[in-house]
């Protein structure tokens, strides 16, 4: 089980999706880390609107603001330890960082039955 935190640029919400123009990557990332949560992980996320004190409480993000400014935003920390900035991470990377493992996709069983209708001989 690992620790998250993520830090977003200012938004009404966490998701984005209040806004009038909708960035398709945050209601994806906010599926990916629920998926991190149903996986037994410690998923926190502030919003710099909405927290601004997270902010200047850790110093590696405080630090990262006053050296690159909100474009360091989102900023991802895995256990202590930055793993992305100023990009939202895929699902894989974010399993690949908490050690967390991913089912392979699903893919249909192919059947052999003889021929295009089976032994039927109805084609």
């Amino acid at each position: 089980m690992s620790k998250v935190l993520i830090y977003d640029k200012a938004m009404c919400c966490s998701t984005g999706v209040c806004g009038p123009q909708v960035d398709p990557v945050l209601p994806r990332f906010a599926a990916d880390l629920d998926w991190l949560k149903s996986h037994g992980n410690v998923v926190t996320r502030f919003n710099l609107s909405q927290n601004p004190a997270e902010y200047v409480s850790n110093e590696v993000v405080k630090k990262m603001l006053a050296d690159d400014g909100v474009d360091c935003l989102p900023l991802v920390i895995v256990d202590d330890r930055v793993v992305s900035r100023g990009d939202y991470p895929s699902r894989e990377n974010l399993a690949m960082w908490t050690g967390t493992t991913m089912k392979p996709k699903a893919t249909l069983p192919v059947v052999d039955s003889g021929g295009c209708c089976g032994d039927s001989g109805c084609c």
